[in-house]
C-alpha cells in the first residue's frame, strides 16, 4: 500500500532523513518511532506529499507521490501533531466545510458526517465551538477530518500528545478500531501504546531505520540473556546464609534486602543456570513469594537502538 525507496530529504547542511526504505500493507497498523529529531515528522510529510524528496520515491497504492499527487493524496488522510482546527467554527460546521473540499457530493455530506461523528464520538459536542473543547476531543476532531473523505490510507503524526491516561486509552482504541479496515501509520513516544496497539514497528534514529518488525521479534532479536527477579522471605542469619549460597551462583545481584524480603536477580544466556537456581531454592526450601521470569522489553530496545 505504501512503499518508501531510498528516500533522502535535506535541509539545508541538514539530511533530515537518509537514503530510508520501507513498506506498509494494507490493512496494517504500523507505529513509527524514534526520539526527537529522528526524521518522524519529515517522512510523515514525504508520505503526504506536503513535501518532495530529494532523491528516492514514495509510491501510495503503486502511484508516484510527485507525478500522480492528486491521486495519492486522495487516498491519504493526515492528522499532524498540531491539529489543523479553525477554532471559531462549531464541531458541525467544521466538518461540514471538512466534507465539501474533500469532494463529497451535497447528497453525501449529511450522511457521512453522520458516520464520522459516529466513529469518532463526538454526538455530544457536535454544537460546540471548537474552542470549546479538551485537548481529547480536539483529536477526536482532527481524526474525524483525517477519515473524512474514507481514505485508504491513515497518517497520523503523534495523536496522543498531551494527553491524559483516560485520552491516550480512547485514542488508542479509537486508532485499533479504524485500523481494522484501513492502513494506518502513527508515531509515538508512549512505547506501551506502539505494543498494544501496532501490527508492527520501524524504528527511526539520526534519519536512518535502525530496526523494523514485529515489537516482540525485536525484542527477541536483541534478546542476549534473560531476566529472572526472584523475592525470598528470610530473616536475620537466613538472609546471611541465603546471599552467601546464591552469591555461588554466575550473573546474580542482590537488588535490595527491606522488612525480611530479599530480591534478587540473574541474568543469564544459559538455560542451565535457572536450572541451577531453581534446584537450589528445592534444596533449601526456601520460602519464595515471587519468581519473575522475563526478557526484553520494546521500550529496552528502543533505548538500545537509538541511544
Amino acid at each position: 500500500m505504501i512503499e518508501i525507496k531510498g528516500v533522502t530529504k535535506k535541509f539545508g547542511e541538514i539530511t533530515a532523513v537518509k537514503g530510508i526504505s520501507f513498506a506498509v500493507k494494507k490493512g496494517e497498523v504500523l507505529g513509527f518511532l524514534g526520539p526527537n529529531g529522528a526524521g518522524k515528522t519529515t517522512t510523515m510529510k514525504l508520505i503526504t506529499g506536503f513535501w518532495q524528496a530529494d532523491q528516492g520515491q514514495v509510491l501510495i497504492d503503486g502511484l508516484d507521490n510527485v507525478t500522480h499527487s492528486k491521486e495519492s493524496r486522495a487516498k491519504i488522510g493526515y492528522l499532524p501533531e498540531t491539529v489543523p482546527l479553525y477554532d471559531e467554527m462549531k464541531v458541525y460546521e467544521y466538518l461540514r466545510f471538512i466534507a465539501s473540499i474533500r469532494d463529497i457530493t451535497p447528497e453525501m455530506i449529511l450522511p457521512r458526517i453522520k458516520e464520522v461523528v459516529e466513529i469518532c464520538n463526538l454526538h455530544s459536542v457536535i454544537g460546540k465551538s471548537l474552542d470549546e473543547l479538551s485537548k481529547g476531543y480536539r483529536q477526536r476532531v482532527g481524526l474525524a477530518q483525517a477519515i473524512m473523505h474514507n481514505p485508504d490510507i491513515l497518517i497520523l503524526d503523534e495523536p496522543t500528545t498531551g494527553l491524559d491516561p483516560n485520552q491516550i486509552a480512547e485514542i488508542r482504541e479509537l486508532i485499533k478500531k479504524i485500523g481494522k479496515e484501513k492502513t494506518v501509520i502513527f508515531s509515538t513516544h508512549i512505547l506501551a501504546e506502539a505494543q498494544a496497539t501496532c501490527d508492527r514497528v520501524v524504528i527511526i534514529n539520526k534519519g536512518q531505520i535502525v530496526a523494523e518488525g514485529r515489537p516482540e521479534e525485536l525484542a527477541q532479536a536483541l534478546k542476549s540473556q534473560e531476566l529472572v527477579t526472584l523475592k525470598l522471605r528470610a530473616k536475620g542469619s537466613e538472609v546471611t546464609t541465603a546471599l552467601a549460597t546464591l552469591a555461588d551462583l554466575k550473573n546474580i545481584k542482590i537488588v535490595s534486602e527491606e522488612a525480611g524480603l530479599t530480591t534478587v536477580t540473574m541474568e543469564s544466556s544459559a538455560r542451565d543456570e535457572g536450572v541451577a537456581l531453581g534446584e537450589l531454592l528445592v534444596k533449601r526450601a526456601w520460602p519464595v513469594c515471587e519468581l519473575v521470569r522475563g526478557g526484553v522489553s520494546l521500550e529496552e530496545v528502543f533505548r538500545e537502538l537509538t541511544k
